[in-house]
């Protein structure tokens, strides 16, 4: 197993309804709520959040494409809106999205590029058999630790926060192996490779003494 992200987005809010901030790569930005719903509009809300990551994703996909086939159509323009249906008892979810093209384009061009657009990785991955998982965790002082030490650092595990969320052992198999005995080889990376696989446990499960 391999994130597709190095590094997770991390979002943290406090008492301010309903003002997060998000952490990515290269800084933070702040989303929000409107008025109607308790916030204070300060930044956009989740919904536009995901359907911005649709129509920007669409948008780079489609200009490789056309760069590569060298097509003369400077600039292009994509709207995205969503609803909620039900059919038959289910909730469905409809994403609607509308592209625009500042030049004309004939029929097969067109074709393509709606292929392209459908085949874009967000649109890929919404349309796909999408698992949310979750864990949680908090300061649990008084679990049992065991502890495994080496001339540089000392791996904490507690057993009781561990929800096998298998990211160390799929991750860094050469030091976590469930199978054996212990499971914590502290020769099989170095201490700076453990060091940050430990800080990617999502639910303090693993962590590093005195961290």
């Amino acid at each position: 197993m391999k994130y597709t992200l190095e590094n997770p987005v991390v979002s943290k809010i406090g008492t301010e309804k309903y003002k997060c901030v998000v952490n990515w790569r290269h800084g933070k930005f702040i989303a929000d709520e409107p008025d109607f719903k308790g916030g204070h509009d300060k930044g956009p809300d989740p919904y536009t959040l995901l359907l911005s990551s649709i129509g920007t994703c669409t948008l780079a996909t489609l200009r490789m494409y056309i760069d590569r086939k060298e097509w003369n159509i400077p600039e292009i323009t994509v709207s995205v809106n969503m609803y909620i249906d039900e059919v038959e008892g289910k909730k469905v979810t409809v994403i609607d999205r509308d592209l625009q093209f500042s030049t004309e384009i004939t029929a097969e061009q067109r074709e393509r590029l709606v292929y392209i657009a459908k085949v874009c990785p967000i649109s890929k991955t919404l349309e796909g058999d999408i698992k949310v998982r979750t864990f949680a965790y908090g300061k649990d002082e008084d679990v049992k630790k065991h502890l495994y030490p080496d001339d540089d650092i000392t791996v904490v595990w507690k057993p009781e926060l561990c929800q096998h969320a298998a990211r160390c052992a799929t991750q860094l198999p050469q030091v976590f192996n469930p199978k054996a005995r212990p499971w914590v080889n502290m020769d099989g990376a170095t201490a700076q490779e453990i060091r940050e696989q430990v800080a990617k446990c999502p639910t303090g499960a693993l962590s590093i003494a005195g961290k």
